[in-house]
C-alpha cells in the first residue's frame, strides 16, 4: 500500500480521540496519509491540548470553517472547502469518523468524486431523528464503502438498512484504543490536586446536547437534578461553551452560584478530564463517548438522555438512561452512593486493537 494515499478527516473534539490511534497505526505501517481538520469546532487552546496530548501531528490543512453557523450552512461550507483538497490530493480513500457535520460533509464530497469512503464507528443508532447526529450517521453509512463497527448491534442496524454485509467489519472501538494508549499518562494528571478533590468523593457532570440545553425548561430540569445531588456530594462541572451560552441567555447563572457544592470549571484537555472520570464516584452526562469510556473503566454512568446509540454500554456496561427524570436520577444516584453497583463487563473487541484491525483491512482491501 506504499503507493496509496489515505485522507483522514477530523472536525470536532470527539473526533480527535478516534483519529489518534488510526494515525499511529498508519504511521507504523508506513502508509501515506494526509490529515484535514475542518475546523468545525475550533478552540485554539483546547485543540492544541488535544493534539499534543494524543500525539496527533499538526493537520496538513485546516479548513477553518468555524462553529458559528447553522448546521446546513456548515455542511455546505465544509463541502465547498473540502472539494479542492480532494481534487489536489486525489486520495485512494477518505476516512471519516463519528457523526459530526464534518463526517457527512466530507463523505458526500468524496463519494461524488468516486473516492472510496471509510466510516469508522458506523452503524450506531439512537432511533431519534431529532438528533442531528442520527441523520449524519444514517446518511454517512448509506454512502460508505467500508463500515467499521464498534459493537454487534451496529451490524444488525446496518443490515436492516440494506447495507451489504461484505462492507461491514467488526473491529472494536478506537475510543478505547486512545484510552488504553494514554492510561498511564491519565493516571499522572495533577488535576485532582489542583481542584482539591478526593478519590471517589465527587461526581463528574457534563451537559451539552441541544435537547438538554437549548430550551430553558429542559435546562432547568437538568439543573434541578444537580441541585439536589450536590447537597450530598461535590459535583465537578467542566462547562461546555454551548451550555455556558445557554445559561447566560436564560439568566440562570445565579441558580448555579447558589449551589455551594458545585464546582464549575472551564473545559479540560483529554488527560485531565479522563483522570477526573477515573477517580469519580460516578459520571452524570449526556455525552455519547463518555458512556463508552466509563464502561471500559467500570465507573458508574448515569446518562441524561432518553435513548442511546451505544446499547452495549447498557446491556454490558455501567450505563443507565434516565433522561431528565428527577426521581429516577436520584434513585440511581442513591444506589451508586450506597455502593450498589451493577455488574459490568467490557464489550467484545474493546481491547485497544481496533486501529490495528482497521489498517490491516485497508491494506488488504484498498
Amino acid at each position: 500500500m506504499a503507493d496509496k494515499k489515505i485522507l483522514l478527516v477530523a472536525g470536532a473534539r470527539p473526533n480527535f480521540m478516534k483519529i489518534a490511534p488510526i494515525i499511529k497505526e498508519l504511521k507504523h505501517k508506513k502508509i501515506n496519509y494526509y490529515l484535514v481538520h475542518t475546523g468545525q469546532h475550533y478552540d485554539e487552546k483546547l485543540s492544541k491540548i488535544f493534539f499534543e496530548e494524543l500525539e496527533i501531528p499538526k493537520p496538513d490543512i485546516n479548513l477553518n470553517v468555524g462553529s458559528n453557523i447553522k448546521k446546513e450552512n456548515q455542511i455546505e461550507e465544509i463541502q465547498k472547502r473540502f472539494l479542492p483538497i480532494l481534487e489536489k490530493e486525489n486520495p485512494n480513500a477518505v476516512i471519516v469518523v463519528g457523526d459530526v457535520n464534518s463526517t457527512i460533509a466530507c463523505a458526500s464530497v468524496a463519494k461524488e468524486k468516486g473516492i472510496k469512503v471509510i466510516h469508522v464507528e458506523a452503524g450506531l443508532r439512537s432511533f431519534d431523528k431529532n438528533m442531528p447526529e442520527e441523520i449524519n450517521r444514517i446518511k454517512t453509512d448509506a454512502i460508505s464503502d467500508f463500515l467499521f463497527i464498534t459493537e454487534k448491534e451496529a451490524h444488525t442496524n446496518l443490515i436492516k438498512e440494506g447495507i451489504s454485509p461484505e462492507k461491514i467489519f467488526f473491529v472494536g472501538n478506537v475510543m478505547i484504543d486512545s484510552l488504553k494508549n494514554n492510561l498511564e499518562k491519565i493516571t499522572h494528571s495533577k488535576i485532582m490536586d489542583q481542584l482539591n478533590l478526593e478519590k471517589g468523593n465527587f461526581i463528574v457532570f457534563t451537559l451539552h446536547r441541544p435537547s438538554n440545553v437549548d430550551k430553558k425548561e429542559n435546562l432547568l430540569e437538568a439543573l434541578e437534578i444537580i441541585e439536589e445531588i450536590q447537597k450530598e456530594i461535590k459535583i465537578v462541572f467542566p462547562i461546555h461553551p454551548r451550555t455556558k451560552k445557554a445559561m447566560e441567555l436564560f439568566s440562570l447563572e445565579d441558580k448555579l452560584k447558589n449551589m455551594k457544592n458545585l464546582l464549575i470549571i472551564p473545559p479540560l484537555g483529554y488527560l485531565d478530564f479522563m483522570n477526573l472520570v477515573l477517580n469519580s464516584k460516578l459520571v452524570l452526562t449526556d455525552s455519547g463517548g463518555i458512556q463508552e469510556e466509563t464502561t471500559y473503566l467500570k465507573i458508574p454512568c448515569i446518562t441524561m438522555r432518553y435513548n442511546t446509540e451505544r446499547p452495549s454500554t447498557i446491556n454490558q456496561g455501567t450505563n443507565i438512561l434516565v433522561g431528565r427524570d428527577k426521581e429516577k436520577t436520584l434513585s440511581e444516584f442513591t444506589k451508586i452512593k450506597n455502593n450498589q453497583k451493577r455488574e459490568a463487563i467490557i464489550p467484545e473487541k474493546w481491547d485497544g486493537k481496533a486501529a490495528e484491525r482497521i489498517v490491516q483491512i485497508l491494506i488488504e482491501k484498498i
